[in-house]
């Protein structure tokens, strides 16, 4: 029933108080799971963020619900993702705000010594303060009978569970993503580290590769660098953060290499061999071979749908060990009693995607809902220093799409605030081009997570760019950015004809 002591030290390390509370919440090892009592309106396989979602929110409608774990509720956020990243990027902030003070007319005394055994001890022990929100037990204060085991579907309405069959109306599969490795001759046995394993680390690597630029690969190879490491990032594509825009990942590859990141671009690891220092990694770029020494790799080149193990054969539930479980535009799997939410069907893998996801799960399976996923207006946000927010489309997407287009571009150099707090970055708005419809926006700035908001909530209720010149904002702020383009887009629409009709009517008039 319960995880071997091996797991848990894989997963939970050091076993210190904190990490001790984070067990005791969300794999309690003394657990016991309930006696199945009848047929289930809802059962989720998966505790992460899109199965806790889809289990609290159908028990408080309603429904008898059953919630199976194999491993931590709370899934990655809590356990390996948001949480405890964005707990150490606050210390890397801290950090850096003080090494560049003296531009700011603050002077500080002596040199800045960041304590690495110290930032990741507040991490958790301010994970362990999160995890009762996620908690065994208060899932179970819920009404919600809580499984920790392995689910295995028996049938098109069966699941077992530790010996226990679970008969079913609906179905949930909310199991997640994994971290996946780069096909590297050598790289298991050098042994590398992973967003599941990198939280569990107590000493400062001196010296830290990063493999791979997306995400999580910058947030934590600027972070390590901030806290003192020498970290080298190698990415195969030409710039960072591929998939973003050009322009924006510039910005933030420019902060990067001020806090002392280096780049090895258009690169590929072909192998890695363990040495008496570390790790010896072997490099080709454009032809030419080259290596480096490091003390610990960081492979972050992606994640890969938990599909396997799960029985879904037996339900008749279509999947595919790449993309994950095949959903329609209502979540439904190919068995219409399961549905699946979250990283194990989505290319959307973030934490607010799968709680909407499992929102429109509850609709749809419980209430027969008709509610569609590919109608999502879907932000995201990196949490670099800036920060790189986006949501709707990108350039290309329209341009691949044959959406004509025009882009409005308002540095964050002609937004006040920026100024004053020193700040660089970037906000372009793609509209359709003789409309002012929003397709899509890219934020490059210190809190674009936060600012990207005020445009999704503009697409999600279908207003105009010209509505968010009418939007009142605080002086000074940076989102003032974002109304700054809306007049922009407001005097593009002043051609010259109809200035000269204004002319004519304001000399009429005086």
């Amino acid at each position: 029933m319960h995880m071997n002591k091996e797991r848990v030290a894989h997963q939970i390390h050091p076993m210190d108080e904190h990490n001790t509370r984070l067990r005791d919440e969300v794999h309690p090892p003394g657990w016991t799971n309930p006696t199945s009592k009848g047929r289930y309106n809802m059962v989720v396989i998966g505790g992460g963020s899109a199965g806790l979602v889809t289990a609290a929110g159908a028990a408080g409608l309603g429904a008898k619900v059953a919630l199976i774990e194999r491993d931590l509720l709370g899934g990655d956020c809590l356990n390996h993702g948001c949480v405890p990243s964005k707990a150490i990027i606050r210390s890397a902030r801290a950090a850096a705000d003080a090494r560049h003070a003296p531009e700011l007319g603050i002077e500080i005394d002596g040199e800045v010594r960041p304590d690495f055994p110290k930032v990741m001890e507040r991490m958790r022990r301010l994970r362990a303060g999160i995890a009762p929100v996620d908690s065994a037990e208060r899932f179970r204060s819920l009404g919600i009978d809580v499984f920790l085991g392995e689910g295995r579907f028996t049938g098109p309405d069966s699941i077992e569970v530790d010996g226990t069959r679970l008969e079913f109306s609906r179905a949930c599969v909310a199991t997640g993503a994994r971290p996946v490795s780069p096909p590297i001759d050598g790289l298991d046995e050098a042994g590398y580290l992973t967003n599941e394993t990198v939280f569990a680390l107590t000493e400062l690597p001196k010296r830290l590769a990063v493999i791979g630029s997306g995400p999580i690969g910058c947030e934590l190879a600027q972070s390590f660098a901030r806290l003192g490491s020498r970290v080298t990032v190698i990415e195969m594509a030409p710039q960072i953060l591929p998939r973003e825009d050009r322009d924006a990942a510039e910005i933030v590859i420019d902060r990067m290499r001020r806090d002392g990141v280096e780049f090895v671009l258009e690169s590929k690891v072909s192998r890695a061999e363990k040495t008496d220092k570390g790790v010896r990694l072997t490099l080709h770029s454009q032809g030419i071979e080259d290596t480096i020494e490091v003390d610990r790799v960081l492979v972050g080149v992606g994640r890969a749908p938990n599909v396997q193990g799960l029985g879904l054969e037996a339900a008749g539930v279509r999947f595919d060990e790449r993309d994950g479980i095949e959903v329609d535009a209502r979540l439904r799997t190919s068995n219409k009693r399961v549905y699946a939410a979250g990283d194990v069907c989505s290319q959307y893998k973030f934490t607010h995607a799968a709680d909407a996801m499992a929102r429109i799960v509850i609709q749809n399976a419980l209430f027969f809902g008709r509610s569609r996923a590919d109608k999502l207006v879907m932000p995201w946000c990196t949490y670099t220093d800036p920060e790189i927010a986006h949501v709707g489309m990108y350039k290309s997407d329209a341009d691949e799409a044959g959406v004509a287009t025009e882009t409005i571009s308002i540095e964050l150099k002609e937004v006040d605030r920026a100024i004053l707090d020193g700040d660089t970055g970037l906000l372009k708005v793609l509209l359709r081009k003789g409309s002012d419809e929003i397709l899509g926006a890219t934020l490059v700035a210190s809190h674009a997570g936060e600012t990207i908001s005020e445009v999704t909530v503009a697409m999600t209720n279908k207003l105009g760019l010209r509505k968010l010149a009418g939007v009142i904002h605080p002086y000074p702020t940076q989102a003032e950015a974002i109304k700054k383009a809306a007049d922009a887009y407001n005097r593009q629409r002043l051609t010259p004809r109809v200035k000269s009709l204004f002319e004519r009517i304001m000399a009429w008039r005086r």
